[in-house]
């Protein structure tokens, strides 16, 4: 049985036989063969469809949206660093919120409602880029917005996955869902970078704007009655501090959520980062731009495709604390490398270990988790994951305004490095049993 709201867990072991214990008494959709397995589900079918569209829309946003930063303030890292900080900041803000709010609404319309506003956020800036009327204060002003929208769209987004595949399939839908992450990864930017090169920065703004309606009519398409809903909690007070005192009787989730902010905050500044380098180390356009954000997917889709083919119902804590480790080496190494081409060759198996890592932590979450509070725990997961991108954002562009470009990759793959081999260390004396110590 899966601990209560207000019990604490026993541990490891615990978690993982609890989590194998309700993915094989969950209901089946669809059979467990097969990589694509969870896309035997209809519901899932619209809504991942509808995802590859918004996504790369998304990651053409992305890539636009710094090298205009970068165009109106003369090249400035620590302008680029702002807009990142501020994108992210709402996400510290609101986000816990929204996991309560999560687990009491109704996910799907709460969906549709979030993404229509982020739709409206490209469709803005695009105009305004478009007329010429453009200055980095709105860029700035717009980022912000996009950020309280992406503040309530994470954790609900995260926690209605479950609803739309059951727990049987949770851990390949989880990886699919990065497998389209990083697919919209490689040709957003990519295709981002051509049109900004020829039409300039304001029409991708208007296509991801547009492209939001993809995913709002997936889940227009939705036949409801067929759903995973877990019960709401009851309208009562303290429906915040009640998730936060699971987790706090959780050691082994206090470890990921712990890791999953070092990751984010240090070692997943990829855009801002690469944006300098890009244009300030190896003097490139957006199209070098696009393509090392490429590289980096290319990986990032190897990794989730791995994890869809090996997901199953068992959480793997060793695979979390080993692909961070790995994740922070390579990234160090990577930034010493010498040229453009070698820099992109190296970021391949970087983005396979950071998937790795990542894709492990959100399913061993969300699977050891009780259902009445997932919403609540998965709104601290991306509070942490997401939150950590202004403190990132902004420490990325004082390293790189400080050193040089590559500094903020070096030293945040150490940092992420050093946490996980920390972290690695008291799972294995839990594990083990034996005693923490002082210190």
């Amino acid at each position: 049985m899966t601990a209560s709201p207000d019990t604490p867990g026993r541990g490891v072991e615990q978690t993982e036989r609890s989590a194998a214990e309700s993915a094989a008494d969950a209901p089946s959709s669809g059979g467990r063969g097969g990589m694509f397995r969870s896309l035997r589900e209809r519901n899932y079918r619209y809504y991942a469809s509808g995802q590859v569209v918004s996504l790369t829309g998304t990651w053409m946003q992305r890539a636009a949206q710094d090298w205009l930063v970068l165009e109106l303030s003369g090249g400035s890292p620590a302008a680029l660093g702002v807009a990142v900080a501020l994108q992210f900041l709402p996400t510290m803000l609101f986000t816990l919120y929204a996991g309560v709010i999560a687990d009491r609404f109704d996910k799907r319309r709460m969906l549709i409602l979030v993404q229509s506003g982020m739709g409206l956020c490209g469709v803005a800036l695009g105009l305004l880029d478009v007329g010429g009327l453009v200055e980095l204060w709105q860029v700035y002003a717009l980022a912000l917005a996009l950020g309280c929208f992406s503040a309530f769209d994470a954790p609900v987004r995260q926690s209605f996955v479950v609803e739309m595949v059951g727990a049987a399939q949770l851990s390949n839908a989880v990886a699919l869902n990065s497998m389209t992450f990083n697919l919209a990864r490689i040709v957003g930017p990519a295709v981002a970078g051509g049109l900004i090169t020829a039409v300039g920065t304001g029409p991708v703004f208007l296509i991801n704007g547009l492209s939001s309606g993809a995913v709002v009519l997936g889940l227009l398409l939705m036949d409801t009655a067929r759903l995973h809903r877990a019960a709401a909690p009851d309208g009562k007070r303290g429906q915040l501090l009640a998730g936060l005192r699971y987790v706090s009787g959780r050691p082994e989730l206090i470890l990921i959520l712990s890791l999953v902010f070092c990751v984010s905050t240090f070692g997943m500044n990829f855009e801002n980062a690469f944006a300098v380098i890009a244009r300030n180390v190896f003097d490139r356009n957006a199209a070098g731009y696009g393509l090392l954000i490429t590289a980096l997917a290319v990986g990032t889709l190897t990794g989730a495709s791995l994890a869809a083919r090996r997901a199953g119902g068992r959480p793997r804590l060793r695979l979390v604390f080993g692909g961070a480790a790995a994740f922070g080496v390579l990234e160090s190494v990577a930034s010493l490398m010498p040229g453009y081409r070698t820099f992109a060759l190296a970021l391949v198996p970087v983005g396979i270990a950071v998937m790795t890592c990542t894709t492990a932590a959100n399913s061993t979450v969300q699977l050891t988790v009780d259902p009445a509070v997932r919403g609540r725990v998965m709104g601290l997961y991306m509070m942490l994951f997401l939150g950590g991108r202004p403190l990132g954002g902004l420490l990325s562009g004082w390293l790189a305004e400080v050193f040089n470009g590559r500094a903020p990759l070096l030293i945040g793959g150490a940092a992420v490095a050093l946490a996980s081999l920390a972290g690695a260390g008291v799972l294995a004396r839990r594990s083990t049993g034996l005693p923490a110590g002082p210190g």
